[in-house]
């Protein structure tokens, strides 16, 4: 981490992290193709529910993140005692977000339905689908804290491999659940959730294997997995903006999908479809951040200036060019892309403008994802976190509010760009404020 020419452990940390996120990418997209293979409610049912599967993703991957950098920079000041407590509290964590999201499955999942739509097929399926994703939820938690625990000592390969494992799972039970294959019951939409749930816990129990068996920087103890105030206050410290961030990008959706369904339920499939194919973009781009999240607070911690210099600059190149291989995809073959999810004329006819007006704002969102990433690694998440609330709630929506307001859906669209434009400009204000800070005290330590 602090000697590696920056070039070569950037690709050793990051294509592994990026792999397997394509394949999560992957899975993810062919749960909705087998899904609309039963009709359009059911993708819409897949859509809507959305927002309540961001929030639980938001909590698991907060607290990572959290952890992340907290290990990571304590392995860069040699702190070992406090690598391992932040390793055990965040089990602890990962038990109490549990809790939180299965209650919340056995309570709100119907209810979350019918404040959207009065479609009833909508309405069972979406709920069918969420109370399952997260009620069972343990998987998810638990891949996301032993995953990461690997990635931050360096062992993203192992990481890999995990999700790999997870994804594979999850694609071959999805069209046996969903379409009752080899004597299996026909589940529906319900058996696309239970294949997920299923791939995560696959997933999270050999990642939990990977740790025990090949990770001697961090010490797993049942008897040390408890709440410890000042380990779990700088988890958050880090994590809470993280949470936050990704919860907006829960309301964000939601306010949306509101918007559009006044235009038709078509719309929020193509909406759902949009989310669905552009993690392929963005999905990669994050497995890039969760390579450079670690360098970056290592040698941050390690008060190495040039080497967190070169990290940034070399990691925004590569988010750039994933953004325009996205770009393009998105500008060129649009009906292709749609095909996939078995999409009627009118779907064709709102997504393919869709598509191509939402991917302008693939020009701007690769630097603006690195700068966040770079935010929260440096211990400064605040920037990450106002930049997040701008860009989706003070602009997005009201952007794309006012654009319904002139009767043609395909305005709406442009509420994406408009937003990311403004984010773009927000996240070179704040990085070169942030590097600037940070600069400062790396050289005074040093």
């Amino acid at each position: 981490m602090g000697t590696m020419p920056i070039g070569k452990l950037l690709a050793n940390m990051a294509v592994p992290m990026m792999v397997s996120m394509l394949v999560q990418a992957f899975y993810n997209v062919v749960d909705s193709v087998y899904v609309s293979q039963l009709n359009e409610n059911a993708l819409s049912a897949i859509s809507l529910a959305f927002p309540l599967q961001n929030l639980m993703i938001a909590f698991g991957s907060g607290t990572a993140v959290g952890t992340n950098a907290l290990l990571s920079r304590a392995l860069g000041a040699k702190r070992h005692d406090l690598v391992d407590r932040a390793a055990n509290t965040s089990i602890f964590l990962m038990f109490c977000n549990f809790a939180v999201f299965c209650v919340l499955g056995l309570t709100l999942s119907r209810t979350f339905f019918l404040a959207q739509t009065d479609v009833q097929q909508i309405v069972d399926y979406g709920a069918s689908y969420t109370s399952i994703c997260l009620c069972a939820s343990i998987g998810i938690f638990a891949q996301f804290c032993f995953e990461r625990l690997l990635q931050s000592t360096g062992r993203t390969k192992l990481a890999m491999y995990t999700q790999i494992a997870g994804a594979v799972i999850n694609i071959i039970l999805d069209p046996i659940l969903i379409f009752g294959w080899l004597g299996f019951p026909r589940m529906e939409v319900a058996g696309a959730a239970l294949a997920t749930v299923i791939g995560q816990i696959v997933a999270a129990c050999l990642a939990l294997f990977m740790n025990l068996k090949f990770n001697p920087d961090v010490r797993i103890r049942l008897s040390h997995i408890r709440f410890h105030w000042d380990t779990v206050k700088e988890i958050y410290r880090v994590g809470i903006p993280s949470i936050v961030m990704m919860s907006i990008s829960s309301i964000m959706n939601f306010g949306l999908n509101q918007i559009l369904i006044v235009f038709s339920t078509t719309a929020t499939a193509v909406f759902g479809v949009y989310f669905k194919l552009q993690s392929f973009i963005f999905m990669p781009v994050f497995g890039l951040n969760n390579g450079m999240v670690p360098i970056i607070a290592y040698n941050y911690g390690a008060r190495k200036p040039e080497r967190v210099k070169k990290t940034i600059r070399l990691s925004v190149i590569a988010a750039v060019c994933l953004m325009l291989i996205g770009l393009a995809l998105f500008e060129f073959i649009p009906g292709t892309l749609l095909s996939l999810f078995n999409a009627t004329d009118h779907m064709r006819q709102i997504g393919i403008p869709a598509f191509r007006i939402i991917a302008i704002h693939f020009l701007f969102a690769g630097f603006c994802i690195v700068s966040g990433s770079v935010f929260q690694a440096i211990g400064n998440p605040l920037h990450a976190l106002i930049n997040s609330v701008c860009r989706q709630l003070v602009v997005l929506l009201p952007a794309a509010w006012l654009l319904a307001q002139s009767g043609k859906l395909e305005l709406v669209w442009f509420c994406f760009p408009i937003a990311e434009i403004f984010s773009f400009i927000l996240s070179a204000v704040f990085l070169r404020e942030t590097l600037k800070t940070a600069n400062a005290r790396m050289l005074a330590d040093g």
